[in-house]
């Protein structure tokens, strides 16, 4: 029976680029451009060298390389909170790009708090990451200028820096908010209420801008006691809701601001004796399972992550240092809640 070839390990030792060259009679040079896919090499030495690199069981030393150009291959992904649905997507492409690069990523929560997420941006790059991908909690990112004059590439996603001129990546906030809101007047709605995250947040101050955008548009009032804006926590959005579904004129249509808002209104609606129409900012999973189905302005998470991420390596392999604003279209799900006409 013939014996399957077994690389030749030395024991105790990694094989180097010397052995390689050594064993396919070649000099180190030639061995490092087959190894980094450079030009220059015939396809018979090229052969060679690769029947050596497997013999022995080579493999390149990342960590030497990567030290030697200056960087540590680590990058790191600040998010508001790790259990929101909505990040889920967003991290997973971050990782991708960054995997691909030969980057390994290193992620955090802030939790919505601006001094919670400057303590986290610091301590990554105290651990020396080539660059950063933020989503602010805060609105003055001033305390970064020290890092990004050291060249720690940084990109800013969902919502722009605070103070400084970073490059960002957004979602057309604005522009969703107003399609979603169209919707329902286009449905008949003339009362509809807005719920959404803190105004000192700027998705959701574009999206509330958004909402007025479309009433005014429309030539509709838009009443002090429609709007809510504050904590996305569930007892407060329920009593948001209960407040802007009674009184003497109760609004027919509900416009959430963002997923989390979306899924305690939807447990409001559930115990209503009469049909509320409702849109939301973001998709969310079994959105579609629901009767009827939630109709939703949605985001591609997954491509505000990727695009930053590309962003980052363009830097971080040299790009002008003009910072750029990249805003990305969302999409109108129609789905039955938001078609639902008023009651009465």
């Amino acid at each position: 029976m013939a014996e399957t070839a077994r690389p030749e390990h030395r024991y105790g030792n990694r094989p180097t680029m010397k052995d390689v060259a050594a064993r396919a009679g070649v000099g180190l040079k030639t061995v490092s451009r087959v190894v980094n896919g450079e030009p220059g090499v015939t396809p018979d030495t090229e052969r060679r060298v690769q029947e050596a690199i497997e013999a022995l069981g080579f493999r390149r030393n990342d960590s030497a390389r990567v030290l030697r150009k200056g960087r540590t291959a680590s990058i790191g992904l600040v998010l508001e909170d790790l259990a929101d649905p909505f990040y889920g997507p967003l991290s997973r492409a971050v990782e991708e790009v960054a995997r691909a690069h030969g980057a390994l990523l290193i992620n955090g929560s802030s939790a919505e708090d601006p001094d919670r997420e400057q303590e986290l941006v610091l301590a990554l790059c105290a651990r020396r990451v080539d660059g950063l991908v933020v989503i602010p909690a805060g609105d003055d990112h001033r305390y970064l200028e020290p890092e990004l004059k050291a060249g720690v590439a940084t990109v800013f996603v969902d919502r722009p820096a605070g103070r400084i001129d970073a490059d960002v990546v957004l979602s057309d906030n604005f522009g969703g908010a107003r399609d979603g809101v169209a919707h329902l007047i286009a449905h008949g709605h003339r009362r509809i209420g807005f719920i959404g995250d803190q105004p000192r947040i700027h998705t959701a101050a574009e999206r509330l801008r958004g909402y007025r955008a479309a009433m005014t548009e429309a030539g509709l009032p838009v009443h002090d006691s429609w709007v809510s804006l504050g904590s996305t926590a569930p007892e407060r959005v329920r009593s948001a809701a209960e407040a802007i579904l009674s009184g003497p004129e109760p609004v027919t249509a509900i416009f959430a601001g963002n997923n989390r808002v979306t899924v305690t209104v939807v447990r409001v609606l559930a115990d209503l004796d009469r049909p509320v129409a409702l849109v939301g900012f973001d998709d969310f999973e079994l959105a579609d399972m629901l009767r009827p189905g939630v109709t939703v302005i949605a985001q591609d998470a997954a491509a505000l992550g990727r695009t930053a991420a590309e962003r980052l390596f363009h830097r971080l392999d040299g790009a002008p240092d003009t910072a750029q604003r990249f805003e990305l279209s969302t999409r109108l799900i129609r789905r039955g809640s938001g078609e639902l006409p008023p009651a009465g």
